[in-house]
């Protein structure tokens, strides 16, 4: 099966993608999705999906069968990011209050490296206003904010922000220049301090 946005009247990353339902196909699925994934990071628009192929020990006819083209294979990579921050984010609604919100978005400024250089080669397919891009943006936003409400509730986080205006705040800090990436990070916990609810 291809991994072409489908239509549909849900609204999440995973109705967006559809994925194999037989096991021996999921396997080659994930495992060219994942090979992807990092041949992508290492050499970006030039890397060529034969290689992303040979290095995931599949055949180009494997490959395309479950991306017919780039752009489908670019599709299910951007998703999968988004789907992964949405269940980390599940999986750290029970924890600690502010420890949760904090470990999203350490989690976060890495994703939006990954993400920044999937929507720069994605934007050669879609506009900014495409529905990938609306639905996975929503999801997120939806994702972080049980997490934002309830260090709310628990008194460790000020009153008077938004999902938004956090997700804005990590965005920026994500694009700073830096020789070393501990240096974001830094930055980020800064940040973040800044949040805590204070008399």
């Amino acid at each position: 099966m291809s991994s072409e946005i489908v239509s549909t009247t849900e609204t999440s990353p995973q109705a967006l993608i559809e994925r194999p339902k037989r096991a021996d196909a999921r396997r080659n699925y994930e495992k060219v999705l994942s090979t992807a994934r990092q041949a992508f990071a290492e050499g970006g628009e030039s890397t060529a999906l034969e290689e992303i192929a040979r290095r995931a020990g599949v055949g180009i006819g494997t490959l395309y069968r479950h991306f017919p083209n780039r752009q489908a294979l670019l599709e299910a990579l951007y998703v999968g990011e988004v789907e992964e921050m949405c269940r980390s984010a599940a999986e750290l609604d029970g924890s600690d209050p502010w420890q949760a919100l904090n470990a999203w978005f350490e989690g976060f400024i890495a994703y939006i490296g990954t993400k920044r250089a999937l929507a720069a080669e994605l934007s050669n397919y879609l506009d900014q206003d495409a529905e990938l891009f609306q639905v996975c943006r929503t999801s997120l936003f939806e994702a972080g904010e049980p997490l934002l409400k309830k260090a709310q509730e628990a008194g460790v986080v000020r009153q008077d922000v938004s999902i938004g205006e956090l997700i804005q705040m990590v965005v920026g800090i994500a694009k700073i220049p830096a020789k070393d990436p501990e240096q974001n990070a830094h930055i980020l916990r800064v940040a973040l301090d800044g949040l805590r609810y204070r008399d």
